[in-house]
């Protein structure tokens, strides 16, 4: 299958209706190269549906790919970050939001990287200044605590997290709400409750 195939046919599994787990699968079957290369394209589509597809699918194609190489899926995690630098030319759309689902799906990954997640919040460390990046990478922030909420608190994430709160984007506000949420509802007795409550709230 030739690449301008193999890009059609990930666009027509991420714009369709199957369960991600079939698609999934479907993606595993074509050349890992040119998925990556049309998750990438994908992440920057028009098609909103189509867009959160490519997140959700990036983590476990990334995490396959850290398995079996994972100084390739370090490339990976590399190009998501230089998308997000002014020097890169682009707006890096999509990129916090499927970094953390890459972190969430493999945890060498969370460890090496985790720390970048959180430094995207830091005005001394590598920050997002424009709004709907922030709102994506609240909801990056808000995923990886779903799964690994210790690490995010071990990087600090509480420090930098509250500011968000008085972000004069509404979506900012909530998704940083949230991701505080699940953060604190991990050292409390009750967490679990606490952690619906807050899905609930978002």
């Amino acid at each position: 299958m030739s690449s301008r195939a193999t890009k059609t046919r990930v666009i027509a599994l991420l714009a369709g209706t199957d369960p991600l787990p079939e698609v999934l699968a479907a993606l595993a079957a074509l050349p890992r190269p040119q998925v990556l290369k049309a998750l990438f394209a994908a992440l920057c589509h028009h098609d909103q549906h189509l867009r959160w597809r490519a997140v959700s699918a990036m983590g476990p194609v990334v995490a396959a790919l850290a398995d079996q190489d994972l100084e390739a899926a370090r490339v990976v995690m590399r190009r998501l970050m230089w998308s997000l630098n002014d020097e890169s030319g682009g707006i890096g759309w999509g990129a916090p939001e499927a970094m953390a689902e890459c972190l969430v799906h493999h945890e060498q990954l969370a460890e090496e990287y985790a720390h970048i997640l959180v430094s995207f919040m830091r005005k001394d460390g590598f920050y997002l200044e424009y709004p709907p990046l922030q709102q994506g990478l609240m909801w990056g922030l808000g995923r990886l605590a779903e799964v690994r909420p210790r690490l995010l608190r071990s990087k600090n994430a509480l420090l930098y997290l509250p500011s968000y709160l008085d972000s004069p984007d509404p979506v900012v506000r909530r998704g940083a709400a949230r991701a505080l949420e699940l953060l604190n509802a991990a050292t409390s007795p009750a967490g679990a409750g606490n952690a619906k409550i807050a899905d609930k709230k978002s």
